[in-house]
């Protein structure tokens, strides 16, 4: 069961990410799914080098440090895959 929370939570982050950052990002519900997964992994890691945290504690700074890490990876994966 931990696992399909898991992934139930990086689907809204990563909704929630692509919502915010401005621009057309084409990706599909698994693309969405993975990007908010490795965003909560990013923005875990960040969270839990400027807190007391743990990366898989669940609370409000890594709900946020989440969303703010599907950002980077979704600019970063905008830059890479951008064309010239």
């Amino acid at each position: 069961m931990g696992i399909v929370w898991f992934l139930l939570l990086g689907l809204v982050v990563g909704l929630i990410a692509r919502a915010l950052m401005p621009g057309r990002q084409s990706m599909g519900i698994i693309m969405t799914m993975v990007l908010g997964v490795v965003g909560s992994f990013v923005g875990g890691f960040i969270v839990a080098l400027v807190t007391s945290t743990r990366i898989t504690d669940f609370n409000t700074v890594g709900i946020v440090g989440s969303i703010v890490g599907a950002i980077a990876v979704l600019f970063v994966a905008g830059l890479v895959t951008k064309k010239s």
